[in-house]
């Protein structure tokens, strides 16, 4: 039997219909239940069994159950006579072998139908597939029933699928019994997980689907016909006709099914969207409450509308539904019933957003325009953090039905403002950009200081497109002409501004040229709001207080960094998260200054909750910062699969904007991620990767090549190749990595040395290692950046031949990362530890920090780290049982670290391919440096040399 075909997240059930097929094979059946909501994938895993059947060779009688048969046994007839042998089988005796449906018993119908499928089926088993099995007539069900308690004694599979909720009482409590006593195999697909659904329409737009669609395969299809965007559909009523209404034709064709009553009844409902009230939808139809109360029953009794939540609402079966009903209403009908529905909620006190969406439908032939206008605007204000793109859609209607001399110019200003605002968030900046352009260049249109705060609209959305040098010539027209220092007040939209201006500069790597601005800022708008001034003011303090904190810590000082930061996170904490609207960037700032000051936690949390925020495709060149943040803190501790997952997420978004910056800093991440989690084979791929990854960076201070280059040439060092580590950072970053942000100076310069060590320099190695050191003392010596500096000390003294410090600064620098829970880094010390331990106080000595390290890479999967530790408990359980033993740690003591690996390797048996391959070097030099392990360990052979080391470990 060929593999089974894959349905996208349908594992579970797949296997269960294949053993079904199997046990078929061996003359055994199965009865089996395949129960659900409408549209969940009932009918495709029948497809499913009945391809497999077909593929064994069975035969296939299959029928659907249709609602409102008269004949007994309906269901059944049909199977019979649909019946379909496998290509090459026996064809179907003629008619006069069907069995007699009016005449036998339910026992002897059963007799029949078996009787009649072995004759069919030429020995090879039948499978009956019975789909919509709720609409079964009495007689059918009765017969089902019969049928189940003997099918497995014989070569026939019953498979069935229906809907639990709109299925008679008593044969749901039959099905039950068999389930319990084991005759019955039930089959209960759930809904598709986010990565099905990335399989199925790619993961760009998975989250979003999954959430409009919870996961139901009918509803996916509708959502993905209507070119379905949350952003834009079902809000707009011209989604693609054709295409929809295919997708959506089941569920219409139940809705056309529908007596009047009951279809103007769930229009009405449609007209209020969910959850409603009994009441409200009598009112909207215009209908009085017992006539709606008996359509809504029937609602309810064909599982079209369900119960609440709350208490006493009713919702649509699924939400799609609604919006198809919507979509499909005769527009005067739906204008009017939007009407009534505007009236009630008036009536009612409601809130503006719920008033809005029926003022937006109301809104061509309202009696009062100018009341449904206010509706809307007040309703956008509303929606605008949560719903950037329906505040949209609002306020462009806004705009498009005020006459342009209706209203004075600064309140129509403000209107395409707030549109311009909300059309950003929506990531239609496009859009945004081109009505902030026609203000800008309209005289008159901007009075007073509303100029400013336009200025400070565009120049966030030039920075969203990624338009960096237009962005700050713009800012620069109000920033160059402000009276410094800055006076307090400052005014809200200047401080907007410089917020804006400020986060130019953050993006660029350039954080250095606007600190001082942003200092000040704070202190002038702090000024101005001592006696509470209300939240928007507060909200543009916090902003600005952030926005320097990362300047700070972005610059390395840290002394007035840590504080601030720590002040911030509780001032951005107690906010909600609209901070003015501005909370992906706030949170973007503060966990990204977070990681810097090795508040690690924190800004793993900041940057989730960031990244949360920013939905509806708003805000992507955050969002790309905030992924590749949490990419950053996941490989520290690592969760080298999620590592690589928000790495794919970034590059694919940095892709959506042009942004090569950060879709380069992405793809090194993923090597890094990769070169850790995969075994040494791959590691040329991972340095490959890397090196593309820093290609597609632009080469300048910016963080984004800075840490692409620092991931090239760890990948480099670990690819066996330190000169061409010492290159990557000296050409990218300068001899002093001047070039590069000081917060990664201390660990880059511990790069620096452990590969100027390995080259045989040691003048360059101990000038590296003094200046990691510095480097972290600058920064205060915080845990992690003093941890680096201790590495690159260790790295010096092993090569200078004092494993006794090399050691001692090892263990330090693997416990501060065991503290900070960064079990790569945790692991990757000790394991380079273990000759300067094993020299300095044994072999014995050197294993339990060796068992640690491998414990700490196995718990997160880093597969090359488990390989190198396996491989060092090998070499040194193989020192401790050596016969020979020479001063100063050893027979391996003489050797240099690539000498050693590739006597270890030699000694356990590898030929100089094998070693080549494993070490990622080319045969000759493995030649190269196994003659020179010779010449130092005084031996001729590999015979020799394994008689020195040790047996090997296996």
């Amino acid at each position: 039997m060929s593999e089974a075909p894959a349905l996208a997240g349908r594992r579970q059930e797949t296997a269960a219909l294949t053993r079904a097929v199997e046990e078929l094979s061996a003359g055994r059946g199965t009865v089996l239940e395949v129960a659900g909501d409408p549209g969940i994938g009932k009918t495709a895993l029948l497809n499913l069994l009945a391809r497999l059947a077909a593929e064994r060779g069975a035969t296939v009688l299959r029928a659907r159950a249709r609602s409102g048969e008269a004949k007994p046994y309906q269901v059944f007839r049909d199977a019979w006579k649909r019946s379909v042998p496998p290509a090459a089988g026996p064809r179907p005796p003629a008619a006069e072998a069907e069995p007699a449906w009016d005449a036998g018993s339910d026992h002897e119908l059963v007799r029949a139908l078996l009787d009649g499928c072995a004759r069919r089926d030429g020995g090879r088993g039948s499978v009956l597939v019975l789909d919509d099995l709720h609409h079964a007539d009495p007689a059918s069900a009765r017969l089902l029933e019969a049928l189940a308690e003997d099918c497995a004694a014989h070569p026939l599979v019953l498979a069935f699928a229906l809907r639990p909720r709109q299925t008679p009482p008593a044969l749901l409590a039959a099905l039950d019994d068999a389930s319990h006593t084991g005759r019955l195999v039930r089959v209960e697909p759930a809904p598709l997980d986010a990565a099905a659904i990335a399989s199925l329409a790619g993961r760009g737009t998975a989250e979003q689907l999954a959430t409009g669609s919870l996961g139901n395969p009918r509803a996916l299809r509708v959502l993905l016909a209507a070119g379905h965007d949350p952003d834009q559909w079902p809000a707009r009523s011209d989604a693609a006709a054709g295409p929809l209404l295919r997708a959506a034709a089941p569920v219409l064709a139940e809705l056309e099914a529908l007596p009047g009553d009951c279809a103007e009844v769930l229009a009405a409902a449609a007209v209020l969207g969910e959850p409603f009230r009994p009441g409200d939808a009598a009112h909207v139809a215009g209908y009085p409450g017992d006539r709606t109360a008996a359509a809504l029953g029937a609602l309810a009794a064909a599982d079209l509308i369900r119960s609440g939540p709350p208490a006493g609402t009713l919702v649509f079966r699924h939400p799609v539904l609604g919006h198809l009903l919507h979509h499909r209403m005769n527009p005067g009908l739906r204008h009017d019933a939007h009407h009534r529905a505007l009236g009630l909620l008036e009536a009612r006190g409601a809130g503006s957003a719920a008033r809005a969406r029926h003022a937006e439908h109301a809104l061509p032939a309202a009696a009062d325009p100018a009341a449904a206008l206010r509706v809307l605007a007040e309703g956008a204000a509303e929606v605008l953090a949560r719903e950037p793109a329906t505040a949209a859609r609002w306020l462009r209607l806004t705009l498009e039905y005020s006459p342009a001399g209706s209203a004075d110019a600064g309140a129509r200003a403000r209107l395409s403002l707030d549109c311009c605002r909300a059309l950003t968030a929506a990531g239609r900046t496009e859009e945004a950009r081109a009505l902030v352009h026609e203000l800008l260049r309209t005289p008159g249109a901007l009075p007073g200081r509303l100029r400013t705060e336009a200025l400070a609209v565009c120049v966030g959305v030039e920075r969203l497109l990624g338009r960096y040098e237009e962005a700050d010539a713009t800012a620069r027209t109000v920033v160059d002409a402000l009276a410094r220092p800055l006076s307090a007040p400052l005014p809200a939209e200047t401080a907007g501004l410089v917020f804006d201006y400020g986060l130019v500069h953050a993006l660029r790597g350039t954080a250095a040229e606007v600190r001082g601005l942003a200092h000040e800022a704070a202190r002038a708008v702090a000024g101005a709001g001592q006696d509470g001034d209300g939240d928007g003011d507060q909200d543009g303090r916090t902003a600005l207080r952030v926005l320097a904190a990362f300047c700070d810590s972005y610059v390395g000082d840290f002394a007035r960094a840590a504080p601030e930061v720590a002040r911030c996170a509780r001032l951005v904490d107690s906010r909600p998260d609209t901070v003015a609207g501005r909370a992906p960037e706030v949170l973007a700032l503060l966990g990204c200054a977070e990681l810097f000051v090795e508040r690690f936690a924190d800004a793993r949390r900041h940057l989730s909750r960031g990244l949360a925020t920013a939905g509806g495709g708003a805000h992507k060149h955050i969002a790309v910062n905030q992924l590749l943040g949490l990419s950053i803190l996941d490989q520290w501790a690592g969760r080298l699969d999620a590592a690589q997952q928000h790495a794919r997420e970034a590059e694919r978004l940095a892709g959506e904007i042009g942004a090569p910056d950060a879709a380069g800093l992405a793809v090194a991440l993923r090597a890094s991620a990769l070169l850790w989690a995969a075994p040494r084979r791959r590691t040329a791929e991972a340095v490959e990767l890397a090196e593309a990854g820093l290609r597609a960076t632009v080469p300048g201070t910016g963080w984004w090549a800075g840490s692409a280059l620092g991931l090239l040439a760890v990948a480099r060092l670990m690819g066996g190749d330190p000169a061409a580590c010492l290159r990557t950072l000296t050409e990218g970053g300068g001899e002093d990595l001047t070039l590069l942000q000081p917060p990664s100076r201390p660990s880059l310069f511990a790069l620096m040395t452990t590969a100027a060590a390995r080259c045989g320099d040691l003048a360059s190695a101990a000038r590296a290692a003094r200046a990691a050191d510095a480097a972290a003392g600058r920064l205060g010596r915080p845990p992690f950046q003093q941890a680096q500096a201790d590495r690159a000390g260790a790295a010096l003294a092993l090569a200078q031949g004092d494993p006794a410090r090399a050691a001692a600064l090892s263990l330090d620098a693997a416990r501060a990362f065991e503290v900070l829970r960064m079990p790569v880094l945790q692991a990757w010390t000790l394991i380079a530890a273990t000759p300067a331990l094993a020299a300095a106080h044994g072999p014995a000595a050197a294993l339990g920090p060796l068992d640690g390290a491998l414990e700490a890479a196995r718990r997160c999967g880093a597969l090359r780290l488990c390989e190198d530790g396996v491989r060092a408990r090998a070499a040194l359980t193989a020192t401790a049982t050596a016969p020979v033993s020479r001063p100063g740690g050893g027979p391996l003591a003489t050797l240099s670290v690539r000498e050693r690996e590739v006597a270890e390797l030699a000694a356990a048996g590898l030929s100089s391919r094998q070693v080549a391959e494993r070490l990622v070097l080319s045969t000759r030099t493995v030649d190269t440096h196994l003659g020179n392990a010779y010449r130092k360990l005084g031996v001729s052979s590999r015979v020799a040399l394994a008689r020195l080391l040790g047996p090997p470990v296996a």
